[in-house]
């Protein structure tokens, strides 16, 4: 059955391969569930770039929505520097410090300083709530550590977000190995229970990939409104396979590759499709042959010059490409 020319012309529809889930959240695992991701990575101060850390800090943020009225914990998996994860350069002496912050100057929002993005201890703004040096303790060793109770009162409220701001900087203080780590937000102290409708998020991701040449990680950058471009760089990814970039407008884009010990960059438009959304950073370990314990550093900044949120429970949804299908009439 034929159907009538000027319907053909004018047939136009969308396929969506899969609709985005809600934007609720409930994982607080960091990295996320989504992400696979094995560790977040912090050498020793004195330590060398090249090994995939470009300033021997990572700064982490949790949000806990402010209908939440209970006592939570932050948890920190194997936050000492030795035994199986850990890399080691020459003999264990590295000593790291995981110190929380709460209260006014904590929320970015607010204080553009608090991101860790620029050089100096401005990034310690807020009142610290706890902080402990973990050195070579093995009791630490694959377990965890947990800080708390915490009160949500005691973080800073951010209005946009509807939820009390907490920060978490893990420093390498002195020697040059490398901390591999994970942290977890717990409403109980034993368990790992999540909080509904909770998130982490970071502006600089500096993270281990697996040791598997078939593994793909995952990080998930939000496009906030008003955003028309991004500048994305990578540093130290030693040449090691493809860096993808996926929406649900865009298919999957390669963006450059830095070698060891070098940045890389370049300028990403963004469509009114992908506003309000989060993208899919897709790390493709290289076929060939196996680039072993590679660390790797993830910047992005809009055409403003302002870093995006790494979300470690992506913004609505992990993206999928939605391809656009426009049935045409068959010629003869």
């Amino acid at each position: 059955m034929k159907l009538h020319t000027a319907i053909l012309n004018i047939l136009i529809f969308t396929v969506f391969s899969t609709a985005l889930l809600s934007t609720e959240t409930f994982g607080q695992a960091v990295p996320g569930k989504d992400e696979n991701i094995p560790f977040l990575v912090t050498f020793g101060k004195n330590g060398a770039t090249s090994w995939g850390d470009d300033h021997f800090y990572t700064v982490f943020f949790f949000t806990i929505p402010k209908d939440y009225n209970r006592q939570f914990y932050i948890k920190v998996f194997d936050p000492d520097c030795s035994g199986e994860n850990d890399e080691i350069q020459g003999f264990w002496d590295t000593r790291t410090m995981f110190s929380i912050y709460g209260g006014k100057g904590v929320d970015p929002d607010k204080n553009e300083q608090s991101k860790g993005l620029k050089s100096g201890d401005n990034y310690k703004s807020g009142n610290q709530l706890a902080s402990k040096v973990f050195g070579n303790d093995e009791k630490y060793d694959n377990n965890y550590y947990v800080f708390g109770p915490f009160n949500p009162s005691e973080g800073d409220y951010n209005e946009k977000w509807k939820s009390y701001i907490f920060k978490i900087i893990c420093e390498g203080i002195s020697g040059d190995d490398g901390n591999l780590y994970r942290y977890f937000l717990s409403s109980d102290a034993k368990n790992n229970l999540a909080i509904e409708g909770a998130n982490a998020f970071t502006y600089e991701y500096t993270f281990r990939m697996w040791n598997d040449t078939k593994s793909v990680a995952h990080i998930y950058p939000y496009v906030d409104t008003g955003i028309v471009s991004i500048k994305q760089r990578n540093f130290d990814w030693d040449d090691d396979g493809t860096i993808l970039v996926v929406s649900t407008y865009k298919q999957g884009i390669s963006v450059p590759i830095s070698n060891e010990d070098d940045w890389a960059e370049s300028k990403i438009p963004i469509e009114p499709q992908e506003v309000g959304k989060s993208l899919d950073f897709q790390f493709h370990k290289k076929q060939e042959f196996l680039v072993k314990n590679n660390n790797v550093v993830v910047l992005l900044q809009n055409q403003r010059g302002d870093a995006l949120q790494f979300f470690s429970s992506p913004i609505g949804g992990v993206p999928v490409y939605q391809p656009v299908v426009t049935i045409r009439k068959k010629t003869k």
